[in-house]
C-alpha cells in the first residue's frame, strides 16, 4: 500500500468460510465450477445469507490467491484489511465472532492470528496510590483476564495523546460494529463498546491535562480527588464490573467531598452571632478542611469574610487542632485590623502580629501563639524564617495581592508550608485568567496544571476566541473550591444602592491641552509599535494614558510646561458643585481617587471653602484613627486614595461615594464603594463616577464592563467573554468628539493588550 508517497505494509487477516453438512465442509457456491449441477442437499438461501452477514462485518471476497491455510487445509476465500491500525483487526475479531456466533456460526482462530481479544465482559480494576505527602495520587486502571491483571494506562495515554487539545475522537470512532480495541501489551486486546471507551477517555482527558514529558501514568493533585466519582461512572457504564484495590477508601472520600458539607453549630466561644449565610460559609470551610483540600472564600465585599475566617479558627481551637500556629498574611494596612477583630470575636485565641522593626524578637516564641499575623511585605523579606516551619493554616487576606504568579509575593506565598490553605478575596479575577491560576496554584497546587498548559488549554481559547466549552471546563474545575455569594442574594436588609455617572465636557484650554497630549501620545505609540511590536510597547502606552487621565482630572497634575498655563478644570468645578449639593442634603461622603496629588488639590479646595475633611493616602500613619474620627462625625468628607483605602475599611456612616476618576477594572471601584455599602449600612447609598465626556475616561468604562464580565464568567454568573485588544487602545486614543458627531468605531483585531492594573497614585507605570 502506498500512502502519501510512502510504501506501508498492508495489515490483513484471511478467513475461510465453509458450510458444514453432516461433517462435510462445503465452500460457498461461487467457489464450485459453474457447469456442475446444484447440490439439492444444500440450503443455498442460508449460505447466501451467511455470506452477506460476513461481508457486512467488513470481510471481502478473496479470489486473488490460492494460498492455503494449514490449520484448515483448505483455500481461503475472504480477507479483512486493517491497513496499519491493528486495533481495527482486534475490533473486527471481537465484533465478528460475537455476531457470527449469535447467527449460528462456529468460529475458530488459527494460532498465528495476530488479533487475540479478551472477552467483552472482562471486569475492570482501579487503584489509587498517594505520594508521601498525600498531595498527589496516581491512578491505575486495567482489566482482569483469567485471573491476570493487564494495565490500560499506557494504551489510554497513547490514545489521548493522539487526540490533541481540545480532544477530538473522530479518528478513533472508526471502528467496526461500534467496538474499539485497546492493546494490553502482550499481543492481547481488550475490546469494549466505543461509547464506553469514549466516556472513559473524556474523563481521563480532563484529568490528565499535562502529559508532555510524563511517564505513562495518571498523576493528579489531591484537590481533584472528587473526580474519581466520574471515573467510576465511566468504567461501570454498560453494566461493567469495577474492582477498587487501594489501601484507603479513596472512592468514599471522593464521594463525601462531592456531597458537600454537613451541619455543625457555630463555635461556642465565638463572640458573634453568625448570619445564616456566614454559618453556611463556616460549614463549607470545615468541609474543605475535612477533605484535605484548600479553599477560596470569594464572597462579595462587605459580607464578612474576616468573621467567617475567625469562626473557622475558633472551631479549630475548639477541636484542639491548633497544636501549631496558623499564619494570616494581609496587606500592611490590615494587620492591625485583623488583630483587633480576633481579639474582639475570639479573645480566647492567642494572637501576635509579626510586623515592625522589632518583629524578630517574637519569632522564637511562635509556639506560644495560635495565630500569627504578618504582611505581604514582611513575608517577602522574612521568607526564610517563615518557610522553615509548618503552619496549621496559611490564610491570605486580599489574596489578589498574589495575582501576578511571577511576583515575589506570589512566589513567597506558594513556598509556605501548611496543613491547610485558605485565600480570601472579593475580587478573585480582576483582569485575566492568569490571576485565577496564581490564586489556585497557592490553594490547590497542580489543580489547573502548569501555567503554560493552562494558558494553552484555557486562557488563550477563552480570552482570545471566546471558547464556551473551555470556559465551562475551567469553571467546573474550580467550582468545588470557591465560594462566592453576592450581597444582593444573601443580605436582604441592605438599603438600595444607586450608581450614577456624571459627565462633563472639556472646554477651552483644557480641551486643547487634551488633544495635543492625545496626538503626541498616539504618535509615540504608533512609532513604538512599529519598531518594537505591540507587546513591547506597554510602557509607552501606559505613560500616554496616564497623561490623558491627568488632563481629565486637573491639568495641574500634568508635569509638562504647556499644562501650567491651563488654569481651569471642568471636573474640579463639577466635583465641588456636586459636593456642596450633597452636603446641603445632610449626606456624608467618601471621595476616591487614584492620584494622591489630586486628593491634595481637593483638600486645598475644601480648606479654602472651610469644609472639614479627612484624608487617607499611602503616606497616612494612623489609618484606624482617621476611620474612627470620621465615624464619630468629626468630618463629613473623607478623601481616600483608592490604593491605600479601597480595602479593609468599614465606613457605614457615609451614604455617598464619589469616584473622582474611573479605574480600569470595576472590581477595584466596587471594593472602594463597599467601604460604605456593606453590612451595617442603614441609609440608601449613592455612588457617583465623574468622567470627562468622550475622553479616555468614558472609554475606560467600556473596559470596566469587559473585565467585570471576565470575573463573572469564571464565577458562573454570565456567559459573555471579554477580549482586550489593540482596538481598545485605538479607541482610548480617539479624539474628543463633538456633540453632533457619532462615537468613533474601530475595526476589531485579535492582537492582545495587557493593560496595567496596578498604577498606584501618580508614579507607577509598570505592571506588577
Amino acid at each position: 500500500m502506498v500512502e502519501d508517497g510512502v510504501e506501508r505494509p498492508l495489515r490483513a487477516g484471511v478467513a475461510l468460510l465453509a458450510f458444514d453438512y453432516a461433517g462435510t465442509l462445503h465452500l460457498p457456491a461461487r467457489e464450485e465450477t459453474l457447469d456442475r449441477a446444484p447440490d439439492p442437499k444444500r440450503d443455498r438461501a442460508a449460505e447466501a445469507r451467511a455470506e452477506r452477514i460476513l461481508e457486512s462485518l467488513g470481510a471481502t471476497d478473496f479470489s486473488l490467491t490460492s494460498e492455503l491455510l494449514p490449520e484448515f487445509g483448505s483455500q481461503a476465500n475472504y480477507f479483512i484489511a486493517f491497513e496499519t491500525e491493528s486495533h481495527l483487526g482486534a475490533s473486527f475479531s471481537a465484533h465478528a465472532v460475537v455476531e457470527l456466533v449469535r447467527q449460528g456460526f462456529v468460529a475458530e482462530f488459527a494460532d498465528s492470528y495476530p488479533f487475540v481479544t479478551a472477552p467483552l465482559d472482562s471486569p475492570f480494576y482501579a487503584s489509587v496510590e498517594p505520594d508521601e505527602k498525600l498531595d498527589w495520587f496516581n491512578i491505575e486502571i486495567g482489566v482482569e483476564i483469567a485471573g491476570k491483571s493487564y494495565s490500560l494506562v499506557p494504551a489510554l495515554l497513547e490514545l489521548l495523546q493522539s487526540c490533541g487539545q481540545p480532544l477530538s475522537f473522530e479518528h478513533l470512532a472508526r471502528s467496526p460494529g461500534k467496538l474499539r480495541a485497546v492493546a494490553l501489551g502482550d499481543g492481547r486486546y481488550a475490546v469494549m463498546p466505543w461509547s464506553r471507551l469514549e466516556q472513559i477517555l473524556l474523563v481521563l482527558g480532563d484529568l490528565c491535562t499535562d502529559r508532555a514529558g510524563r511517564e505513562p501514568e495518571f498523576r493528579l493533585p489531591i484537590a481533584r480527588l472528587a473526580e474519581l466519582c466520574d471515573l467510576e461512572t465511566a468504567l461501570t457504564s454498560h453494566g461493567s464490573t469495577l474492582n477498587w484495590s487501594s489501601e484507603n477508601d479513596w472512592l468514599s472520600r471522593a464521594q463525601r467531598l462531592r456531597q458537600g458539607p454537613s451541619f455543625s453549630p457555630q463555635p461556642a466561644a465565638l463572640k458573634a452571632q453568625l448570619r445564616p449565610y456566614q454559618h453556611e460559609g463556616l460549614m463549607w470551610l470545615e468541609h474543605k478542611r475535612d477533605a484535605g483540600v484548600g479553599a477560596v472564600l470569594a464572597d462579595d465585599m462587605g459580607l464578612g469574610k474576616t468573621l467567617q475566617t475567625i469562626a473557622l479558627l475558633a472551631r479549630e481551637k475548639e477541636a484542639r487542632r491548633l497544636d501549631i500556629p496558623s499564619l494570616i498574611v494581609a496587606p500592611t494596612s490590615l494587620v492591625q485590623n485583623w488583630e483587633r477583630e480576633l481579639r474582639k470575636f475570639a479573645p480566647h485565641i492567642r494572637v501576635v502580629p509579626y510586623v515592625g522593626p522589632k518583629r524578630h524578637q517574637t519569632i522564637n516564641d511562635f509556639h506560644k501563639y495560635e495565630v500569627i499575623i504578618t504582611s505581604y511585605a514582611v513575608l517577602i523579606r522574612d521568607l526564610t524564617p517563615l518557610t522553615d516551619r509548618e503552619f496549621h493554616y496559611v490564610i491570605l487576606d486580599e489574596a489578589q495581592a498574589i495575582k501576578n504568579s511571577r511576583s515575589q509575593a506570589s512566589t513567597a506565598a506558594r513556598s509556605l508550608s501548611a496543613r491547610h490553605r485558605l485565600a480570601l478575596s472579593g475580587t478573585p479575577v480582576e483582569n485575566n485568567l492568569g490571576e485565577l491560576w496564581a490564586l489556585f496554584e497557592f490553594t490547590h497546587p497542580g489543580l489547573l496544571g502548569h501555567l503554560h498548559e493552562f494558558n494553552r488549554q484555557f486562557r488563550d481559547p477563552i480570552e482570545k476566541f471566546g471558547n464556551e466549552e473551555r470556559l465551562s471546563a475551567v469553571r467546573k474545575r474550580v467550582a468545588p473550591f470557591i465560594l462566592r455569594r453576592m450581597k444582593e442574594t444573601v443580605v436582604h436588609d441592605l438599603p438600595p444602592k444607586t450608581e450614577l455617572i456624571r459627565a462633563v465636557d472639556l472646554e477651552g484650554p483644557q480641551r486643547d491641552l487634551y488633544e495635543s497630549i492625545r496626538l503626541a501620545g498616539d504618535r509615540q505609540i504608533r512609532q513604538a509599535i512599529s519598531s518594537k511590536g505591540f507587546a513591547a510597547s506597554t510602557v509607552t502606552i501606559l505613560d500616554a494614558l496616564l497623561k490623558l487621565r491627568q488632563v481629565c482630572c486637573d491639568p495641574r497634575l500634568l508635569p509638562v510646561e504647556q499644562a501650567q498655563n491651563v488654569r481651569s478644570s471642568a471636573k474640579y468645578e463639577l466635583f465641588f458643585q456636586l459636593l456642596e449639593g450633597q452636603l446641603g442634603k445632610g449626606r456624608r461622603l467618601l471621595v476616591f481617587s487614584q492620584f494622591a496629588r489630586m486628593l491634595g488639590l481637593l483638600s486645598k479646595g475644601l480648606e479654602e471653602r472651610k469644609i472639614p475633611h479627612l484624608c487617607l493616602t499611602g503616606a497616612s500613619h494612623d489609618r484606624q484613627g482617621l476611620v474612627d474620627r470620621f465615624e464619630s462625625g468629626q468630618a463629613d468628607v473623607f478623601l481616600i486614595s483608592l490604593k491605600a483605602g479601597g480595602t479593609g475599611l468599614n465606613l457605614v456612616s457615609a451614604d455617598t461615594v464619589i469616584h473622582y476618576d474611573p479605574w480600569w477594572n470595576a472590581a477595584a471601584q466596587m471594593q472602594a464603594t463597599d467601604r460604605a455599602y456593606r453590612i451595617g449600612q442603614k441609609q440608601p447609598v449613592f455612588v457617583y463616577t465623574l468622567i470627562a465626556a468622550s475622553s479616555v475616561e468614558e472609554r475606560m468604562l467600556n473596559l470596566q464592563e469587559k473585565k467585570r464580565s471576565l470575573a463573572n464568567n469564571i464565577l458562573g454568573q454570565t456567559s459573555n467573554n471579554p477580549v482586550i485588544s489593540l482596538s481598545d487602545v485605538d479607541d482610548l486614543f480617539a479624539p474628543l468628539r463633538d456633540d453632533t458627531a457619532p462615537p468613533p468605531t474601530v475595526p476589531p483585531t485579535s492582537r492582545q493588550c495587557a493593560v496595567d492594573e496596578d498604577l498606584d497614585d501618580d508614579n507607577a507605570l509598570l505592571p506588577r
